[in-house]
């Protein structure tokens, strides 16, 4: 395993910007097959895709009486099907336009015997040009590829820590492929706004769905700064949150997104890049569930709790 300071990779976005955005159609493309599998869940979490040791997965879809999945393997560079009859379809991720690596995806669906019609064109981009007429965005870069699903592991290993403190109702850490952010939102049980959406080539309809409840949510997206940039806001944003002080000293609020940001840089630069983020995501927290009176000892709790008990539990004592 890496040391703490290795593992967070240097990626600058001005270096990866083509295959940055021509992954972006793929993993579109992959999510809108979980999507008309997948059964609703609220706030779309039945949509994402997760952080996986070798790249980003649908995990288990469903289908039938069986189940499926989908995983870009971004150590072997591969888009891997599998399903639960044994069956097994895949093909190389390398420089190709939208449109072959469409039309090989859906192939593939098909020779396994799942059926699939998807809503063939992106989401949340401008322009949205249909799936199987992409032929712009058509780079890929192995190793750009490979150091940013190592951004997203390191991330998404903090954003479980932090996420473990909250035993309210709180999303997994999963990626969403419309903006393509990796993301986690906490809820203080409250309903919120009709969300007014805005959000381009995307019925508000979604938005509302998305941000029905009051919440806080938190993540990293591959912009907003050189290498990249963290995230948090409040929905609905109490009064005082954009003023709210903030760690590490990097952070900021853009008045511009709505948001608070810190640059992935002064996280992977600083001699601790885990405590500097915890930092980040405990400080926005606190500040939308504070300014917006959420009730916090009813919502936190400490991870380590029953720690003296597991560490010496016999086999079998812990449950599951």
């Amino acid at each position: 395993m890496e040391p703490e300071r290795s593992a967070w990779p240097r990626l600058r976005v001005d270096d990866w910007r083509d295959t940055r955005d021509t992954l972006h159609m793929w993993t579109q493309i992959v999510g809108k097959v979980r999507l008309v599998h997948a059964p609703l869940v609220n706030h779309w979490w039945q949509v994402t895709l997760y952080v996986s040791p070798r790249g980003l997965t649908t995990s288990a879809v469903p289908y039938g009486a069986g189940a499926f999945d989908v995983e870009f393997d971004f150590i072997e560079h591969r888009l891997q099907i599998r399903a639960s009859d044994g069956g097994v379809r895949g093909f190389d991720l390398a420089p190709m336009p939208v449109a072959e690596f469409y039309d090989r995806t859906m192939r593939a669906l098909a020779e396994l015997g799942i059926e699939t019609s998807i809503q063939a064109r992106p989401n949340e981009v401008d322009p949205a040009i249909p799936f199987a007429e992409d032929d712009r965005h058509a780079a890929y870069d192995p190793a750009a590829a490979h150091l940013f699903w190592r951004q997203l592991l390191q991330a998404a290993r903090v954003m479980g820590e932090f996420r473990s403190r909250f035993v309210g109702k709180v999303s997994p850490v999963h990626f969403f492929w419309g903006a393509m952010d990796l993301a986690c939102t906490r809820f203080s049980g409250r309903e919120a706004p009709v969300h007014p959406g805005g959000a381009p080539n995307c019925g508000d309809w979604v938005m509302e769905e998305g941000y029905s409840k009051e919440l806080n949510s938190c993540g990293f997206w591959p912009g907003g700064g050189d290498e990249g940039a963290f995230y948090a806001y409040a929905y609905p944003e109490p009064d005082g949150f954009a003023d709210r002080p903030v760690g590490p000293s990097a952070a900021f609020y853009s008045r511009e997104n709505g948001q608070f940001l810190l640059p992935y840089e002064a996280v992977r630069t600083d001699p601790d890049p885990d405590r500097a983020l915890l930092e980040f995501l405990q400080g926005t927290y606190e500040a939308a569930a504070d300014l917006a009176h959420w009730d916090r000892p009813a919502l936190e709790a400490d991870p380590a709790r029953w720690a003296d008990r597991t560490l010496h539990a016999g086999p079998g004592e812990q449950g599951g």
